[in-house]
């Protein structure tokens, strides 16, 4: 297992590990060109001489991602991806074997890993992957957190009101949240029209996307369709540049319309 004093100095001082990755295989050779291969490129690298010992790295510590080696003396790399995978549907597994054939490969991306490597592999291809698939864990794992906070900051217990007419509000809001119809949330100015937006667009499906709040009576009834639509550079007088309208801004999201009855009949 490797420890900070076997990293290079410039590694320690200057700058965090990229990515902690755990490399299960039986054969000290494979291991050692893993952890330098790694190592070198600023990754913090954990060894397992072993399935067993390899699972109980995997049960103890976290990783951004595991290197498994199909074929070992006490348990199979097929078999470890499998147990794995009961509990952790998450943390990417690349296999790795001496032992490659289109059928092997096609059955452990089928049993959950992320990625297969024919020994020997390619250096820079094996890093690229590795590369990509932690940045793009990661950026999975900011989205949801993204998505948590949302939730958390538009929840239920953060919108002030215990009546019985709130609660049935909330009620529905819940049961509308799962729903892609158009809807028109009413009533007088500074009773939380846009909080309740708010909640259900951060409890739907696209809360991971943007939330877009157009103020209909700020927008000139003249550029209303521009705002709305966006407009190309040249496509009227004043317009100095390309602009995207609030629609493709909300893509995949929820656009509000504040204020819409300010909005002519003809336009809404």
């Amino acid at each position: 297992m490797a420890d900070v004093a076997s990293l290079p100095p410039d590694v320690i001082l200057d700058q965090p590990a990229r990515g902690r990755i755990l490399v299960i295989d039986d054969e000290p050779d494979i291991r050692e060109s893993l952890e330098a291969l790694l190592s070198g490129e600023n990754y913090r690298v954990d060894l397992a001489p072993n399935a067993t010992d390899g699972q109980r790295l995997l049960e103890s510590s976290s990783y951004d991602l595991v290197l498994l080696d199909l074929m070992m003396p006490d348990k199979s790399g097929m078999q470890v991806l499998e147990e794995v995978r009961l509990r952790d549907q998450d943390t990417p597994i690349f296999m790795i074997t001496a032992y490659g054939s289109v059928q092997v490969a096609v059955d452990a991306l089928k049993r959950g890993a992320n990625d297969y490597f024919p020994k020997p592999w390619d250096n820079e291809k094996l890093l690229i992957e590795i590369d990509r698939m932690i940045a793009r864990r990661r950026l999975e794992r900011e989205n949801l957190e993204l998505k948590r906070a949302l939730k958390q900051r538009y929840s239920f217990p953060n919108i002030v009101g215990k009546s019985e007419r709130m609660l049935k509000i909330l009620d529905l809001v819940a049961q509308v949240a799962a729903s892609r119809a158009t809807i028109l949330i009413t009533g007088e100015t500074g009773t939380g029209k846009e909080l309740i937006a708010n909640a259900i667009h951060a409890h739907s499906a696209r809360a991971e996307h943007s939330f877009v709040p157009v103020h209909s009576g700020s927008v000139p009834p003249d550029l209303l369709e521009s705002a709305l639509f966006g407009h190309v550079k040249g496509a009227f007088t004043g317009a100095v540049a390309s602009r995207k309208g609030y629609f493709e801004i909300a893509n995949r999201g929820t656009i509000f319309f504040d204020e819409i009855g300010t909005i002519s009949l003809e336009t809404q």
